[in-house]
């Protein structure tokens, strides 16, 4: 019996530039809701961000954000049910590194407040107003007034092609994750861990998790699942490495529920 639907976002619910979350999903979500399953967004993207899309039933919703690193339950605000923090030493000197490289901006994530450091003034305009993030700019990595939760490269040249040169060095401390085409994404979290967290808080086993995405971030997730859907729009290499059962629209998956 399912009793936990988690689905990524960029790919997954919004496929082929889709701006808004499909108001079919919302119905699905409420009647899925009224059930007794709980639906979860699971995303890199921040708490602030998320509630935006699913603005017509936020309150009802648990969030896990920021790749993992913190979940929110029900509410508004919902409370924190979990954060992982990176260690603040080390995260900065990576937001160094990162920023070693002139093709290269970072962005540095607390609980519900992300701070952009960068040499590119419209970076920030198009994070904020493209994504809906809560967002400041500083001056330096050691700027951030909060514990970080999570640190990302915007890679003009592509995260794939950044992530060879930078995730290994710094491998054991951090999960590197390509979050998109120019986003490379640390933390000491994955979308897996986030969901054992989750499982864990409301005493859900695997297999009773209904897991949804299309991107190698949300492989841990979809491991983790006893019912994992790999959307159909997913690169070649990644269906074939990972056969799970493919779907075109996490709609039509939730309406046999």
């Amino acid at each position: 019996m399912i009793k936990l639907i988690v689905s990524d976002i960029d790919g997954t619910l919004l496929q082929d530039g889709e701006k808004d979350i499909s108001p079919v999903i919302f119905c699905e979500i409420h009647r899925l809701r009224e059930k007794g399953l709980i639906f979860c967004p699971a995303s890199g993207r921040q708490y602030n961000s998320l509630r935006g899309l699913f603005a017509p039933i936020a309150d009802e919703l648990t969030y896990l954000c920021d790749n993992g690193s913190i979940l929110y339950g029900p509410g508004n605000p919902g409370p924190i049910l979990s954060k992982t923090v990176m260690d603040r030493d080390a995260a900065i000197a990576l937001s160094y590194d990162i920023l070693a490289d002139p093709q290269c901006e970072v962005l540095l994530s607390g609980a519900n407040m992300d701070y952009l450091c960068s040499r590119d003034s419209a970076l920030a305009d198009r994070i904020r107003y493209f994504t809906g993030y809560n967002l400041t700019s500083i001056r330096r990595p050691e700027d951030v007034p909060e514990e970080i939760i999570k640190v990302s490269a915007y890679c003009r040249q592509g995260a794939a092609v950044f992530a060879p040169a930078i995730a290994p060095r710094w491998a054991d401390r951090f999960f590197a994750a390509v979050a998109g085409q120019a986003w490379l994404d640390f933390n000491n979290a994955t979308k897996g861990t986030g969901l054992q967290e989750l499982c864990r808080v409301f005493s859900i086993a695997p297999d009773e998790v209904m897991a949804f995405g299309d991107n190698y971030n949300d492989l841990p997730m979809l491991d983790f699942a006893g019912h994992p859907y790999l959307m159909a729009g997913a690169s070649a290499a990644l269906r074939e490495s990972h056969p799970f059962p493919l779907c075109r629209r996490v709609e039509d998956i939730l309406q046999t529920l």
